[in-house]
């Protein structure tokens, strides 16, 4: 049992019924499903629903405290406590830090933020810690992983309540170090108030997340982005971005050290001697380093922009203190399920998996790619339904500029048909002269793709990354895109 008079201290609050004195309650809870007798139940309007309407059922499965935001029906629950706060996310974020006891304190956080780079970057950093002999914790895209055990994230950056239940089950299971990531939802809801962060990276940032249930504008996901620099002691930061003079000017005033790393600009940590690298068996990149660090690399991920998530791992690290020799392994060996993944390489041609999903990634996909001198650049992908048709428009353009051939096909269409989608895609593709085949069925389209493979093709199955499922009609199914492509090509074989 909890006190709530302890559980609250840290939020601002107006009591509208009862008194908190002497209150124990066995649990916090925003779910309604999750309902214990005694709990703690903190009402939230979400994107569909809002709990505060049905606050008498709440009470009558257990709950007799409440934490509210706007008035409330009060018939027939005098003995309730009802406690009004301005925000309610904020307050379940602060009460979550209060209910575990504040893990991330006695931990090292590092929270990685930006548009793109966010996952591999991360998986750099944790393989890095664990071969220097930590155990850590990673939060992210992916999920949740620590001690060999996974759990689903739900979303990039989990609810507060179910963070913090996390980061202190990690300290309990002697996790060290948590690599993070921090989606502008996650700042935006508040998921991620209460924690400091030991070392943040800001990746980059482009326009993305925009539309209904998500930003409003760019400036308004930018203006969460940056809300990583509220809460850090030591930053990171791509200098390269063209918003990078508006974030420096936001760390500075923000009085927090900070270090930059660059490809093309002097800076702190800047690269040099880029080489693209490829055999039967491997394509990656390798670089060196000019600045704090002069040391050279070699990474097992191919292109320019995956120097950049090598380049904030780096600094990172180096900062915390792990020897080059270790980060040098790291990135030679690196994989990341769904990131810039060679699932198949042979002499005849190369298979790669990324979770490219929407025009910017993609472009720098193919962009990189091309660096590679492949006979033919081949892709097949699709767009998700019920987002930002945008996405589909945008895509369809940089297939018709970058690719020799798109295979068009389902990307978790859910309540759309996948010929409609597709249909919007070819609205951009086709009047800009892109070469396009249609193949509805992913899995078909994969099969299709590599039983007609060319010499010398680079063929880039995108869009899905490591998603294990396809969402259509309001079902998953599972899915996995290497998964079809080792079976197709053991097939062949």
């Amino acid at each position: 049992m909890f006190k709530l008079i302890d559980l609250i201290k840290n939020i601002d609050y107006e009591i509208i019924q009862g008194n908190v004195s002497n209150i124990l309650v066995e649990e916090i809870v925003y779910d309604n499903r999750k309902v214990v007798n005694d709990s703690l139940f903190i009402c939230i309007k979400g994107a569909r629903y809002d709990t505060h309407s049905n606050i008498k059922e709440l009470y009558d499965k257990g709950c007799k405290v409440f934490i509210v935001e706007r008035e409330v029906p009060l018939n027939n629950i005098e003995n309730a406590i009802i406690i009004k706060v301005e925000n309610s996310r904020l307050a379940l974020a602060l009460i979550s830090c209060e209910r575990y006891n504040n893990p991330s304190k006695k931990l090292v956080m590092i929270g990685i933020t930006g548009t793109k780079g966010k996952t591999s970057t991360a998986k750099i950093i944790c393989n890095a810690l664990e071969n220097n002999g930590y155990n850590v914790g990673m939060i992210g895209t992916l999920g949740i992983f620590y001690n060999g055990k996974y759990f689903d994230s739900g979303n990039t950056t989990p609810e507060s309540n179910v963070l913090q239940f996390y980061l202190n089950e990690m300290l309990n299971n002697n996790v060290t170090h948590v690599v993070m990531e921090c989606s502008s939802q996650g700042f935006m809801m508040h998921r991620v108030d209460g924690i400091e962060y030991d070392y943040s990276i800001f990746t980059n940032i482009t326009p993305d997340h925009i539309g209904e249930n998500e930003h409003k504008d760019f400036d308004e996901y930018f203006y969460y982005k940056k809300k990583i620099f509220d809460q850090s002691k030591c930053t990171f930061i791509n200098q390269d971005n063209e918003h990078f003079e508006e974030i420096k000017r936001y760390v500075e005033y923000k009085n927090i050290e900070y270090y930059t790393y660059s490809i093309d600009k002097e800076s702190d940590i800047k690269v040099n001697d880029i080489k693209y690298i490829q055999s039967d068996n491997f394509v990656g990149i390798g670089f060196t380093l000019s600045g704090l660090y002069e040391d050279e690399y070699e990474l097992a991920l191919p292109g320019k922009y995956n120097i950049y998530n090598a380049l904030a791992a780096i600094t990172v690290c180096k900062k915390i203190g792990i020897k080059k020799e270790i980060i040098q392994k790291t990135l030679k060996n690196i994989k990341i399920d769904g990131r810039m993944e060679v699932v198949y390489a042979s002499k005849k041609y190369k298979i790669l998996v990324d979770y490219a999903h929407n025009p910017v990634s993609m472009e720098n996909l193919l962009i990189t790619l091309r660096e590679y001198n492949p006979k033919r650049l081949v892709v097949v992908f699709g767009c998700g339904g019920n987002r930002a048709k945008e996405r589909r428009f945008g895509m369809g353009r940089v297939a018709a500029k970058m690719a020799d051939l798109s295979i068009l096909t389902a990307d978790n269409s859910r309540y759309e048909k996948t010929e409609d989608i597709i249909n919007d895609i070819k609205s951009t593709l086709v009047p800009e002269g892109g070469k396009y085949i249609e193949v509805l069925d992913r899995r078909l389209a994969i099969e299709y793709v590599i039983k007609n493979a060319k010499e010398g093709d680079l063929i880039a199955v995108i869009g899905k990354g490591h998603e294990d499922y396809n969402e259509a009609n309001g079902q998953r199914t599972h899915f996995l895109d290497k998964e079809e492509i080792l079976k197709v090509v053991e097939k062949i074989r």
